[in-house]
């Protein structure tokens, strides 16, 4: 299969980018499960931007500058924040109805922790799924776009040229029906694949979010960053049928408080700005108040609303409570922290160029500078948009030199000698063991000692991997896991490499912060008798 743009994810990032680049040539989107099953169709919250008449630009830049811990890159930041309006109209223009006053002029804005205004534009607790639904819906028929359902990406396709030029030429696809592997060939492979959430035990993130193209940009040779800055949402709600529901943190920029088992508010000793404290510090303070009294979770308490209010502008939430027996207008939601968001990836530059020619990067796989230590909310769907307009520009600038790139000859995919896979136990007992070393052993707070342990069992749990993808016909359960053990050492050694405690990054052995050297750690690949290393190979010092 050949295409011009090869699209790998159907969020936000990826079908922007679609829309956008389908004014220039083919572009065919490939998701491995189906195109609604993304991350985006799970964001409560909203789009963070600049559109109330007392908000301003610099206050949104020093929110976000804040949040981000010292690491964020301060010119991305800037550019960032200052396209949100353009983007937020964007997305109206293309049919997302957000929320507006009753006056019907002014949209709803809602505010989340770490932002000083509000300027979350949201479809109350729809969001996500509202954006999504749009641009599914623009995207159907269009004559230059071709979506797949099912398809999930193994490998990039790596074109070794003349004086040890490499380029991306696509990737190899694994299809469900019938199950093959074959190669899409592409001028330019933009990767949108998401987070890996699925990496700890307990996550927001949905069934699909694996790292399967940091882990991909990893094994192709791209350059990654920030990988220990892994942002755990402060509350999920704490119920053994709600698997991976998120309450979203304009429950709390509406009034509500956390309280422990006894009904008292704690967040006040850990921060002044109490709820509304940036993520990585809501975290933090839940996770010590359960450790120290031993405690399963703690509490959401939002009985200072109504009944309507509550109905209204969290109709999702406030459903699902219902359905398990929860009624938050007259109890407290009980909630844990989960594994929500990675701050860092694939690193790429103001357009979403990767490291390597022909592969470009959006959305959370990418480490673009604007979250640093720590995102602020509401901030990820606005970097997506933003960057996916910034990558059509560059590709628009240089359509001439893409569309007349050659597509090289490239091997088909061989299975050689490998037989079907009987028992997924093989699957299965490894992908408990790569989440639950890394929930209790790389999760909310660190220590070096067990970043050490983790580190040795994932060498041995790669060992293994490896030699199963190797002996046994693929499958998507097989790809996947292979890319969280990868994803998971990349954590790991990042981790061990920062000595400081910053941003969503805490370590018990250096739990102080050294301002005078502010730098992104930067890794990238080494194979070495058939396994895969991750090497510090540079700094970028801020």
């Amino acid at each position: 299969m050949d295409t011009d743009f090869l699209v790998l994810g159907s969020g936000i990032a990826g079908l922007s980018f679609a829309l956008r680049a389908a004014e220039l040539g083919r572009v065919t989107v490939m998701t491995k499960k189906q195109r609604i099953d993304s991350a985006t169709n799970l964001a409560q919250g909203g789009i963070a931007a600049v559109i109330a008449k007392e908000d301003r630009h610099e206050f949104h830049i020093e929110d976000t500058l804040r949040s981000g811990a010292g690491l964020c890159d301060r010119e991305i930041v800037k550019m960032v924040v200052a396209d949100g309006g353009e983007r937020i109209r964007d997305l109206m223009r293309l049919g997302v109805r957000f929320v507006h006053k009753a006056s019907g002029m002014d949209l709803d804005l809602g505010k989340e922790g770490g932002h000083s205004h509000r300027r979350v534009a949201h479809a109350y607790d729809l969001t996500g799924k509202e954006i999504e639904r749009a641009m599914l819906d623009a995207v159907k028929g269009h004559e230059n776009i071709e979506v797949l359902d099912n398809h999930a990406a193994v490998d990039l396709l790596i074109h070794e040229g003349g004086g040890g030029d490499r380029r991306c030429v696509g990737a190899y696809v694994l299809r469900e029906n019938p199950l093959e592997v074959f190669a899409c060939r592409a001028r330019y492979t933009v990767l949108c694949t998401g987070g890996c959430g699925k990496v700890y035990l307990y996550t927001s993130n949905p069934d699909i979010s694996t790292g399967d193209g940091m882990a991909m940009a990893f094994r192709a040779g791209a350059r990654m960053a920030n990988m220990e800055f892994v942002q755990f949402h402060p509350t999920c709600l704490y119920h053994p049928q709600a698997k991976n529901f998120l309450i979203s943190e304009a429950v709390r920029g509406e009034g509500a408080v956390l309280v422990d088992g006894q009904g008292k508010r704690f967040m006040q000793k850990y921060d002044d700005r109490g709820e509304l404290a940036t993520r990585d510090t809501v975290a933090r303070a839940i996770d010590k108040e359960m450790k120290e009294r031993g405690l399963d979770c703690v509490y959401l308490d939002i009985r200072s609303k109504s009944e309507v209010f509550l109905r209204k502008r969290f109709p999702t939430i406030y459903a699902r409570c219902q359905d398990l027996g929860i009624h938050m207008a007259k109890e407290p939601i009980p909630v844990v922290p989960a594994a929500h968001y990675m701050c860092g990836g694939v690193m790429v530059d103001k357009h979403g160029q990767s490291s390597v020619e022909g592969l470009m990067v959006l959305g959370e796989s990418a480490n673009t500078g604007l979250h640093g230590g720590n995102r602020l909310a509401s901030n990820s769907l606005l970097e997506a948009v933003v960057f996916a307009e910034k990558a059509f520009k560059y590709c628009q600038a240089n359509i001439d030199g893409i569309l007349q790139q050659p597509l090289p000859d490239i091997d088909h995919w061989s299975a050689g000698e490998a037989i079907d896979l009987e028992e997924e136990v093989l699957i299965h007992h490894n992908w408990d063991l790569i989440r639950r070393t890394m929930w209790n052993y790389v999760g909310i707070v660190r220590k070096t000692q067990r970043l050490q342990l983790a580190k040795q069992r994932m060498k041995d749990i790669l060992r293994e991997i490896e030699e199963h993808y190797r002996n046994y016909h693929l499958t998507v359960n097989m790809v996947e896991l292979r890319n969280i053990s990868i994803v998971a050492m990349m954590i790991i050694e990042a981790a061990l490499h920062r000595k400081e405690s910053r941003g969503l990054h805490f370590i018990l052995d250096y739990p102080e912060k050294n301002d005078r050297d502010l730098h992104w750690n930067i890794f990238q690949r080494q194979h070495y008798k058939d396994e895969w290393q991750v090497r510090l190979v540079d700094r970028y010092t801020l």
